[in-house]
């Protein structure tokens, strides 16, 4: 990487995020049969009133419909406030007709519009996947910070080399990958095992932690004869047992941190692991919670503890 390739450095002023891919969908969180508007819109004010400012959607979430509500939740903020304090990074997802670089600034200005912004802080590749070589993609990224439509280029669920071969064509316009996210948490921690964190330790990357509370496992809430309702409660019905005695170090360790819950104590072990977890928020109650994971440290011999119990779920 050349010693003036820049972007995304100002990720790693952030602690924490929040990750809107439960706003609105229908099917995997069931958040449009459970939760309302208003309980996004209050997930969304607790959120920015905590100074949590990096938000995170996709075109794909809802679909589209968690990038519309959260651009009405901004354009209602800026209403009321004058000012409009979010960071947004959104996703493209390379489907298989989108067969070129022009699809990828179709899309982002897609989402623009949703958004009701100008740009968004970071454009993230969502897969690796489809039938367009990385570099093709990557070419049509370099573009569009070019065109002031995104400040930052990020990518999703890429290994290794698929990183490397990202960072590579960014580089060759004196830019930086500027993010990797990938699912990380106490439940999953394949990151630390398939070398993707050690590579963005390497290369500068910031590792932003997508479902850092394992969907629901980490929280407390759920055991087996309670489980999350549908699609995915049956998607974890087998781990609920297994993570048991997990959660109850949680609990154990949250006691001796002044009564912290079992998910804050699962998000400061991401941080404190060098991630950027961006759990989600469906309400005012959920995100003042995700904001209790800041201000305070595990200790380390609590983290090694914890690396412990959740060594024995692999």
């Amino acid at each position: 990487m050349t010693a003036h390739a820049i972007g995304g450095e100002w990720l790693f002023g952030h602690t924490i995020g929040i990750g809107n891919w439960a706003w609105g969908d229908r099917y995997f969180w069931g958040d449009r049969a459970r939760y309302s508007v208003a309980d996004s819109r209050a997930a969304f004010e607790t959120t920015l009133a905590a100074g949590i400012t990096l938000i995170d959607t996709a075109e794909i979430y809802g679909p589209w419909r968690s990038e519309r509500l959260l651009g009405q939740f901004i354009r209602d903020s800026e209403r009321d406030s004058g000012s409009n304090k979010a960071i947004i990074a959104t996703k493209f997802m390379p489907l298989p007709y989108r067969l070129g670089k022009d699809s990828l600034r179709r899309a982002l200005k897609g989402s623009l519009h949703r958004l009701g912004v100008e740009r968004v802080a970071l454009y993230q590749m969502h897969l690796p996947a489809g039938p367009v070589a990385i570099e093709t993609w990557m070419e049509a990224m370099v573009e569009a910070v070019q065109e002031g439509l995104t400040a930052a280029v990020g990518v999703s669920n890429y290994n290794v080399d698929q990183m490397r071969r990202a960072a590579e064509v960014l580089d060759r316009h004196a830019l930086r990958l500027a993010s990797n996210q990938v699912e990380y948490s106490l439940v999953q921690r394949n990151p630390e095992f398939d070398g993707v964190q050690a590579a963005c330790a390497e290369m500068g990357v910031r590792l932003i932690a997508y479902s850092p509370l394992g969907k629901g496992l980490l929280t407390g809430k759920y055991t087996p004869e309670n489980p999350p309702h549908g699609l995915r409660g049956r998607t974890l019905a087998g781990k609920l047992a297994a993570v048991q005695p997990l959660v109850g170090l949680l609990k154990e360790i949250g006691q001796a941190h002044g009564g912290k819950t079992p998910g804050q104590v699962a998000l400061n072990w991401t941080i404190r692991k060098g991630a950027l977890p961006i759990p989600g928020a469906r309400n005012a109650r959920q995100a003042a919670e995700n904001a209790g994971a800041i201000g305070w440290q595990l200790a380390e011999d609590e983290i090694a503890a914890l690396d412990e119990a959740s060594a024995r779920l692999r």
